[in-house]
């Protein structure tokens, strides 16, 4: 049996605009306007359900409901979501997911099937029968990396250099890794015919990984043993000791234990994989028109070529322009030539030394009940629209230094001020003054929306002073 391990930790800086902290790239839809990034990596295992246990998901904490919303979007159930309260790269994250599949299956010879959220494969079936041919070899007590035959002397990407052929088909011995090359290296190794990508996706026993781990890298076992030790149920999550996991080293799996292992055995595969890492890879991956153009969204593209488009919210046009990533999102806009993609980066290190919200967060924001929008802010003031889920609810919570009116203007919504309750409906509206104690609920079946107009001497939302939450956030 094979359970999947998703990783859905990172950032996705290098799509900003549109992958920012609070929602990175792996939880959105960009290549598929149906189902996300996390959401296609689960689907395109549909097909072998019946070898496929339920997944462990590992993610940052800030991310969980997130995560939590979009597994019960695809009915993926009983799913283990490990939140990761620091980022130490992927040999601790898979740790603590081989952990928790020990913890399930103590009896059972369960494979781990050990993927990113954020990639993209054209050729699911060919990827399916690599997966099957992986288990095989994961029953043979081999560490199984899949690297990917190149199409192209890319220097964004590290390389693995293969060993003997193994008997099966496009299965090699690991010799070993090789870092991101300059581009005169790259045009050899793909000349060479001996040298794949590294996908960073992996197979691989549970027993024979977490002994490989204590004997390479004793330290990152103990550290994430004693980490598991301290871990705790809250709601669908499961948290690590923080104070434990935080003394973890850092490190990589391919340098934890793929480097120095001889068990490693590389699946070769030509399925049209992208890791979805800059905008240009965006635009490979996706469907273009007959100028070559990727287009999102309300755009208007004359006489302009090979171009990647995305509109978020407003009419965007392009005339007479080639190779560019234009994107625009309701805060902020990128113009980038297709070549500058990979150096996007910088312009998220100018954000981040200068502290922009626009690096953590859009201004819709997505939270475990529903969703705000920022519409407008002034010096004393902030209108939001605002929507609740059906059958959600915030919490039970004041605020210090701002008071709120709340009109309704979709569905109907429950109200706690202080000792009454009341409802609110369409085109209604309510005063919550500063220092009242209050909650808002809604109890119908469609999701409720409404106008919040926020008054006061200050608007940041750490001004929330919570007393009872559904979601832990206490």
């Amino acid at each position: 049996m094979i359970v999947p391990v998703i990783l859905a930790g990172g950032s996705g800086t290098r799509l900003w605009p549109l992958s920012r902290q609070s929602n990175p790239k792996q939880f959105l839809y960009l290549v598929d306007q149906q189902y996300t990034m996390l959401q296609l990596t689960l689907k395109r295992l549909e097909n072998l359900s019946q070898q496929v246990l339920p997944p462990i998901i590992v993610c940052n904490e800030n991310h969980r409901f997130i995560v939590a919303e979009q597994l019960r979007q695809i009915d993926i159930a009983h799913a283990s979501i490990i939140l990761e309260p620091c980022a130490k790269n992927t040999a601790p994250a898979i740790t603590l997911a081989a952990l928790q599949a020990l913890e399930l299956y103590p009896d059972q010879s369960v494979s781990l099937l050990v993927l990113s959220a954020d990639h993209y494969i054209a050729d699911i079936p060919a990827f399916q029968h690599s997966i099957l041919l992986a288990e095989q070899q994961a029953r043979l007590e081999k560490l199984v990396i899949f690297g990917v035959k190149p199409t192209e002397p890319h220097t964004g990407y590290g390389y693995i250099q293969l060993g003997e052929q193994i008997k099966e088909k496009n299965t090699y011995k690991l010799d070993k890794f090789v870092e991101k090359p300059d581009l005169q290296t790259a045009e050899h190794y793909v000349s060479s015919q001996n040298y794949l990508w590294n996908s960073g996706m992996f197979m691989f026993q549970t027993p024979l990984f977490l002994q490989e781990l204590k004997h390479h890298q004793a330290d990152i076992y103990q550290c994430c043993v004693n980490a598991w030790q301290y871990k705790t149920k809250d709601l669908d999550f499961i948290r690590i000791g923080l104070q434990e996991f935080q003394q973890c080293p850092e490190n990589s799996i391919d340098y934890a234990i793929m480097e120095n292992t001889t068990q490693g055995v590389v699946i070769c595969l030509d399925v049209g994989w992208n890791d979805l890492g800059s905008w240009s890879s965006l635009w490979e991956s996706n469907q273009k028109d007959a100028n070559q153009n990727v287009i999102f969204g309300d755009v208007i593209a004359e006489q302009s070529q090979r171009n990647y488009v995305y509109s978020a919210s407003r009419l965007v046009t392009v005339f007479g322009v080639e190779d560019l990533i234009v994107v625009e999102t309701k805060d902020a806009v990128l113009i980038a030539h297709q070549d500058k993609s990979q150096e996007i980066k910088k312009i998220v290190e100018q954000l981040k030394n200068e502290q922009r919200v626009e690096l953590r967060q859009h201004k819709e924001v997505v939270r475990p009940w529903g969703k705000y929008d920022c519409i407008d802010v002034g010096s004393r003031y902030q209108v939001k629209r605002i929507t609740v889920n059906a059958k959600a609810k915030l919490s039970l919570q004041m605020h210090h230094h701002r008071a709120e009116h709340w009109v309704v203007v979709k569905g109907t919504a429950k109200v706690t001020k202080g000792e009454e309750q009341y409802y609110v409906s369409e085109n209604e509206s309510t005063f919550i003054p500063l220092g009242t104690l209050h909650s808002l609920e809604n109890p119908g079946c469609i999701p409720l929306e409404l106008i919040e107009i926020q008054s006061g001497s200050y608007l940041g939302e750490d001004d929330i002073l919570r007393f009872k939450d559904e979601y832990g956030r206490i």
